[in-house]
């Protein structure tokens, strides 16, 4: 395969190879589902948009890589632009040829002049080391914490050191993310409520209504009083192993009560609940040490890589996408 190789920004034009390419490679069982995943994160995100490039040989894409747009927002008000480093696929027949790093390479001084800020990502332990080596550093394990919820929990979250399923599992408890997020002024009350010491995502109403209303991804909200805008928790059920999973992607409002989080415990029927948080919270969640994903940064229109310590991630952050 001597053919020359172009690397180059997609455009809509390709989006009918791309879908082929990854329907092709990325091992998608559920065609149809899967490609509605994608357009969900990749062309209805509020925060944008997600760029992708492409690399061409005799006019065929064998290679692609997208990045997902995301926003953060420091505790002062500054708003800084991200991108989440996400899909990625590449012919066979190219596999083993360097395409990965030539695309992701290729796209970091397209989005420096974009005026993206920063990439974050968190990568497996196969892909991490692929990562540090085009300039990547490691900010940390996001620390989490385990609520166990019945007799056998525990021995079940012992064999449960594996990645959380993607797809969850049907659950009736709380609301539907589109009914819960429907009244406006209610939500922005809800997001108006207390403010982080630390640099988080940019949530608004309709980042919330996007992020959690993809069907086949299943998440409730679970309100906190009569109102929504006295707090929600939002979560999904899934699979973990041999483990059934409660992931609690966010905590909005007050620090729920010991007394909700039982509630949650029945009504799911997992086997534990799962949150982020630094050492051990209300409600019994306990921390976990070694089960958080790791988080990988690269500057890019903002310098410097901020310390764990100065980030507030809930899991619906740092989610794999």
């Amino acid at each position: 395969m001597g053919m020359p190789l172009e690397v180059r920004s997609s455009t809509a034009d390709d989006r009918a190879q791309v879908l082929d390419l990854c329907r092709s490679t990325l091992g998608w069982t559920d065609g149809a589902l899967d490609e509605q995943f994608f357009v969900w994160k990749h062309e209805e995100n509020p925060f944008g948009t997600s760029p992708s490039w492409v690399a061409v040989a005799d006019g065929r894409i064998v290679g692609v890589r997208v990045f997902m747009r995301w926003g953060f927002v420091a505790p002062d008000g500054s708003r800084f632009r991200a991108v989440r480093a996400v899909d990625t696929a590449t012919d066979p027949e190219w596999q083993g040829r360097g395409i990965f790093r030539r695309l992701t390479l290729g796209a970091l001084p397209d989005l420096r002049a974009q005026g993206v800020d920063f990439v974050f990502n968190t990568p497996n332990d196969k892909s991490r080391p692929g990562y540090l080596k085009m300039g990547w550093s490691v900010v940390g394990r996001v620390p989490v914490s385990v609520r166990l919820t019945r007799p056998g929990a525990a021995r079940r979250l012992l064999g449960a050191r594996t990645a959380a399923e993607r797809w969850s599992e049907a659950a009736s408890v709380g609301l539907d993310p589109e009914d819960a997020f429907a009244d406006t002024d209610a939500v922005e009350r809800l997001l108006a409520h207390g403010g982080s010491s630390r640099m988080s995502t940019d949530r608004s109403v309709e980042y919330l209504r996007w992020r959690y209303r993809f069907g086949p991804l299943a998440y409730r909200v679970l309100p906190r009083g009569d109102r929504i805008d006295d707090g929600v928790v939002v979560l999904r059920v899934r699979r973990r192993g041999p483990a059934v999973e409660a992931t609690v992607c966010e905590v909005l409002g007050p620090e729920p009560s010991p007394s909700f989080w039982a509630h949650v415990a029945t009504s799911t029927g997992a086997d534990f609940a799962l949150r982020t948080g630094r050492g051990p919270l209300a409600g019994r969640f306990l921390p976990v040490p070694r089960l958080g994903p790791i988080l990988t940064w690269k500057p890019l229109a903002a310098p410097g890589v901020p310390a764990l310590s100065g980030l507030e991630l809930s899991l619906g952050d740092v989610e794999m996408f």
